[in-house]
Parts: C-alpha cells; sequence; structure tokens
C-alpha cells in the first residue's frame, strides 16, 4: 500500500475580518486566501525582531517583519506582521508555529490581506492594542494591568 502525505490542502481561514479593510468583502475573501502576509497576535512587549525572524524563519524564507507600535510611544505593543515570499511558507507557519510559546506567551496566526503602512499603529484610544486597554489581569508581559485598569489606580483616593 503506498501512502503519501498530502500538504497540499490549504489552511483555513479563521472567521475574524478586519473591519479597517478597504474594499468588499469579495475583495477580502480573495486577498485571505492568496495572501503571504499573517498577522501575529498575543506578542510579549519586550519581543525584539531578532527572535521573531528566527522562530517565523523556521517556516520558510522571510521577505520582512512589521513591528506593531504603539502609536505615540512608538514602542513595541505586542503584535507584529510577518511577510512571507510564498504562500505555501505562510502555510507552513500557520500549521506549526501558529500557537506555540515565544517569551512565555501563546503566540497566535492569522491570515492577513497585505501590509499596508500606517497598520502597524495599535488602534487602541491610548496607543496600543484596544484588547490592552480593558484587560483586567496583570500581564507582565504586556506592560502590566490594562490602560484602563492602571489609570483607575493611579487616580484612586489614598486613605
Amino acid at each position: 500500500m503506498n501512502t503519501t502525505l498530502n500538504l497540499n490542502y490549504s489552511v483555513e481561514l479563521s472567521s475574524y475580518r478586519d473591519q479597517h479593510f478597504k474594499g468588499s468583502r469579495v475583495e477580502q475573501e480573495r486577498c485571505l486566501r492568496y495572501t503571504s502576509t499573517l498577522y501575529i497576535g498575543n506578542l510579549s512587549f519586550h519581543t525584539t525582531e531578532e527572535q521573531l525572524y528566527e522562530l517565523f524563519g523556521r517556516a520558510g524564507a522571510i521577505k520582512r517583519i512589521i513591528m506593531g507600535l504603539d502609536k505615540f510611544k512608538k514602542t513595541p505593543c505586542g503584535f507584529c506582521f510577518v511577510e512571507y515570499y510564498t504562500r505555501e511558507d505562510a502555510e507552513m507557519c500557520m500549521r506549526y508555529i501558529n500557537g506555540t510559546r515565544l517569551d512565555d506567551r501563546i503566540i497566535r496566526s492569522d491570515w492577513d490581506t497585505g501590509f499596508i503602512e500606517g497598520r502597524q499603529y495599535g488602534r487602541g484610544k491610548t496607543g496600543g492594542q484596544v484588547r490592552d486597554e480593558y484587560r483586567t489581569d496583570f500581564d507582565s508581559g504586556r506592560g502590566g494591568y490594562g490602560k484602563i485598569v492602571q489609570q483607575k489606580l493611579v487616580h484612586a483616593p489614598t486613605n
């Protein structure tokens, strides 16, 4: 009996869609099915670009990595875009690197329609990621408490 491993199946798209995409839903779906760019989330604020190249380079040849930055402080804010030269290498990343641990955090990757200048900045009101603003737990890898909790702690009355 001759059995071969078929790696030609495509990694499925998640249900997440960027609400800021400039185009129709059909165009967005087409872009997601052919892209070689991934959005990587849940990174530590301390993760370096070198660490990202080392990890994601295991899946294939990287064209570039764009670090996510706080739009006011211009410091890393927990995400990046990884652009591979081929869709096949991006699929290898989705299969084997998505969900692994980097800097003591479980990272997640998702298909992205392609990097456009300006998307490297956090979309939250305080400059970082919206998710970090509302987080109520302490997370040293993401800057401590969420921004809203930090503001309440700073402005809390002292006895």
